[in-house]
């Protein structure tokens, strides 16, 4: 493999150091060469390196572009990656030239890159804007810059993430603490606590939050000490608002440090106020000297820093917050050093130089087989983009199973939030009710799957079952193979529908894989006999847990004690559930006094959920917790296995629960809770209708003591997941051949 990299060549900060690093690391691995078009301490510290540069000076861009054109035919490139304005414009022309495939990597928010100087972005700016819509592929430097580009009409297939990587070799400071920080001009005792920034002082890094926060937490922490190291525009300005603020004595500005290593030594604490970031390089080079992070939640800082966990993020802008955080670290010299080394330790395994080569690697790999052989779509269609977990777990587990089949598929999915659902799954996506589109895809996917949940029924209206009726049949007559996936069957009510649902899955789909024993039982009393019908398990069964440190961030950063015991409490409105509601608050009041445990109420689809659990625990008098927000699929699961005991009415978080070995109560509203456990053995449950608080309470009972037996769900759980191997099975099938034998 043989890669051409154009950059300016006047590069400095985060970019400069990630082409270098990158490069250097690539350089023994494959073929690589660098073309510059200035000279100037880039190009000497990556020659430096060992990199091969070379630089086409002067500003006739025609004659370099005939130059480049040369080299690349002689030279026999296989790859164009560009940076920044100046390489992307070549890169795009070039690629006319030569029909080479060509990647970017975006380093920051193009839109942002020259604020301030409103000539540079209009020329630059404007310049980079259109060449990034000419480039084949782009490399965001954070998963945040992939989703940014996505807002911006970016082809998610065509994006890829990348995170700026470090060398966590063990360093040794030239200086100590004590002489660094008299060095620079900072007055502090041996007990004060320094918190510092490196950082431009440039307006999109907004020091000037920084030192208002500074301020705040000073008067509740006065041995709190601000050391500032960078140069720019703002310096005069911040020193003002140091003054103003009486806090001149206990902020110092380094100006421009070079020596790092001793910076980050001298603190105690890491800050970024960064207004729009990617990937901050001070990120990792403070995780590598163990220092626990106070950052604005911009950018991919959230990828690195776990809320609560290994540092605090606030809102950009937010003074106030990040002065209670300040202070919190100030005032707990444990705490700095347990989140430090939690950091590091996370830093170390997930962001090295290391592992960025690697990833680089493999996005190369992956662009040259999609100019190959090209891309295989699949059409997935189900009730996501609605803001429910389990509907929009369901999503997820399909793509996870398809990508680990075939990493190469292209997929495009109905989705009621096609934005939200491009942003999260990295998938192009439709509105649901777009017939034409759909038709579109339908001609040109290799199959398509009717995808999970209980999409076959008509109590929540004709109209719904209609639809998902239509999409059958039309994937087929457009001569598109047809799976219904791990599905639930009904209730399918009124006979005209129960007569529809029958000749439609009988002629338009060619495989059905079904959740539980009563679907195929559904499907035997419909006459439903023509596809290949398999018993599987609902497909979310597989989804891992987030990390435990994310765990304990989300649990401690909303005030719930990640060392706590807890009883969950999953509920959603229904027909007859306010006649329950003073009984389910008595028994969430009773699993309290009786057994500690503290009620937790979770939401899966939080429009409907908050609603039902703010009027329970309205009527509670044990203390009690109440999430409000969406979660990850990843993140509900890792929640949930932090629960004692699930007490739930939505199916998905019966089923997350069950796939950690959590004891089970289920409230039936609907056939489809009742089929679940009674499939994984399990009789814990009560329909909505007859639900008594004793009766309640007697469940909890027996799913606290089985709780004791750790073995007891053990059973359930792998037959959950063996069951889900059969939903494989036709995946392979149908990505191999584009349609299925019999499972």
């Amino acid at each position: 493999m043989k890669v051409l990299h154009l950059i300016s060549g006047g590069d400095t900060g985060g970019a400069k150091t990630h082409v270098h690093s990158l490069l250097a690391g690539l350089t023994p691995r494959i073929q690589v060469k660098m073309v510059c078009f200035t000279e100037g301490p880039f190009v000497e510290e990556a020659r430096a390196l060992g990199i091969d540069t070379q630089v086409f000076p002067g500003r006739n861009f025609f004659a370099n572009l005939k130059q480049l054109t040369q080299m690349v035919r002689a030279e026999g490139f296989d790859l164009i990656h560009s940076h920044g304005s100046r390489g992307n414009m070549m890169a795009a022309f070039l690629a006319k030239k030569t029909g080479l495939p060509t990647v970017s990597t975006v380093h920051s928010d193009y839109r942002l890159d020259y604020l301030g100087r409103p000539l540079s972005r209009l020329t630059y700016g404007t310049i980079n804007t259109l060449a990034l819509r000419k480039l084949d592929y782009r490399i965001g430097v954070s998963d945040a810059m992939v989703d940014l580009l996505i807002e911006r009409k970016f082809d998610p297939e065509k994006l890829f993430a990348i995170y700026n990587g470090l060398d966590f070799t063990p360093r040794t400071p030239a200086m100590r603490r004590e002489e660094y920080l008299r060095s620079v001009g900072l007055e502090a005792d041996a007990d004060c606590v320094i918190a510092g920034i490196a950082a431009r002082l440039d307006p999109v890094k907004d020091i000037a939050t920084l030192i208002r926060g500074f301020a705040k937490a000073h008067q509740a922490a006065p041995k709190l000490r601000l050391l500032i190291a960078g140069d720019g525009q703002e310096m005069a300005n911040l020193k003002q608002l140091a003054a103003d603020l009486g806090v001149a004595n206990e902020v110092c500005f380094a100006g421009w440090v070079h020596d790092t290593d001793s910076f980050y030594n001298a603190l105690d604490i890491n800050t970024l106020t960064s207004i729009s970031e990617t990937f901050p390089y001070a990120l990792t080079e403070g995780a590598r000297a163990g220092l626990p992070t106070v950052s604005s939640k911009v950018g991919g800082v959230s990828y690195l820093i776990d809320h609560g966990s290994n540092g605090f993020l606030f809102p950009p802008g937010d003074a106030d917050a990040l002065a209670g955080h300040l202070v919190t670290l100030a005032q707990d010299a444990g705490l700095r050093k347990a989140m430090g080394q939690r950091l590091y330790e996370k830093a170390k395994r997930e962001f090295s130089i290391e592992a960025t080569i690697q990833r680089q690697l493999e996005i190369y790999e992956a662009i040259l087989r999609y100019e190959r052989k090209g891309r295989d779509r699949v059409v997935i269609c189900g009730a996501y983009g609605r803001g429910n977990a389990g509907d929009d777990a369901i999503l997820l587990a399909i793509l996870t199973e398809l990508r680990s089949i075939d990493p190469d598929l292209s997929f495009q999915v109905f989705s009621r939030s096609p934005m939200d659902t491009r942003r999260t799954y990295r998938v192009n996506a439709f509105y649901t009710f777009n017939g034409f589109q759909a038709i579109r895809y339908f001609r040109k996917a290799k199959f398509f799957i009717n995808g999970g949940g209980s999409l076959m029924q008509d109590v929540t209206s004709n109209r719904s079952l209609w639809f998902y009726l239509w999409t059958l049949a039309a994937a087929k007559k457009h001569h598109c193979p047809v799976i219904m996936y791990g599905c639930g069957i009904g209730p399918i009510q009124k006979d005209g529908n129960r007569r529809r649902a029958a000749k439609v899955m009988n002629k338009y789909v060619d495989s059905i894989t079904l959740r539980d024993p009563d679907s195929r039982k559904e499907l035997e009393v419909l006459g439903v006999t023509k596809p290949a019908i398999a018993l599987s398990a609902d497909t979310t069964v597989s989804l891992p847990a987030a990390s435990p440190e994310v765990i304990d961030g989300i649990l401690n950063s909303r005030g719930i004690p990640a060392d706590g015991k807890y009883v969950g409490f999953i509920l959603r409105p229904w027909p007859g559930f306010e006649a329950r509601v003073q009984d389910l608050a008595a028994a969430a009041d009773y699993v309290y006094e009786t057994y500690g445990l503290t009620p937790v109420f979770f939401p899966i689809e939080p429009r409907l959920d908050i609603a039902a659990a703010q009027r329970v625990a309205q009527k509670m008098t044990a203390p009690h917790h109440l999430l409000t927000e969406a979660f990850t699929a990843a993140q509900t699961i890792g929640i949930l296995s932090r629960m004692q005991v699930v007490v739930s009415m939505r199916l998905h978080g019966l089923i997350f629960s069950a796939s950690q070995g959590v004891p089970l109560v289920g409230i039936v509203y609907d056939q489809k809770v009742s089929s679940f456990l009674s499939y994984i053995g399990q009789d814990l449950y009560e329909g909505l209708d007859q639900l008594t608080q004793e009766r309640l309470k007697d469940l909890i009972d027996q799913a606290v003591s089985r709780g004791k037996d750790p073995r007891f769900l053990a059973d359930s759980v792998e037959k959950l997941r063996r069951m889900d191997e059969v939903n494989r099975k036709v995946l392979v099938e149908y990505v191999s051949h584009g349609k299925t034998t019999q499972p």
